[in-house]
């Protein structure tokens, strides 16, 4: 699960992707797991849910750089691309509606256009989270 955002800029509603898994990690009982992994520079916390193993994955990048992140963890942990949830924000949702879409195009967005790039994919499921317009 990547949150995308703005490494710099958190806290920002542009960088509400990082919000959500901070929140996660907080429900997960990991939020005192986060380590920076230097190899796909990002920070990272492993969690069970369900069952499910989860990474947890914060890029160390701006949002046009997310996907390089996501590409380096996919390869060190080997998952594939419909194994991939990013969580990112939508100009174009209400401030606090969601919706999950899975694959398609980036739809404007930089950072799941830099994952896409970046995994030659567009496979992964996205929860898209509303932020407004300004």
């Amino acid at each position: 699960v990547a949150g995308l955002g703005n490494y710099g800029l958190r806290g920002t509603r542009h960088s509400v992707g990082m919000a959500v898994l901070d929140r996660l990690a907080q429900q997960l009982a990991v939020a005192e797991g986060w380590r920076a992994e230097r190899q796909c520079c990002a920070d990272v916390a492993l969690a069970t849910a369900h069952s499910l193993e989860l990474l947890l994955l914060k890029p160390r990048r701006f949002m046009n750089l997310n996907g390089l992140s996501v590409a380096s963890a996919a390869e060190i942990y080997s998952l594939r691309p419909e194994d991939i949830y990013l969580v990112h924000d939508d100009l174009d949702k209400a401030l606090g509606k969601v919706a999950i879409k899975l694959g398609g195009s980036a739809r404007g967005h930089n950072g799941v256009r830099s994952c896409i790039s970046a995994l030659h994919s567009n496979e992964m499921t996205r929860l898209r989270v509303g932020i407004g317009r300004p």
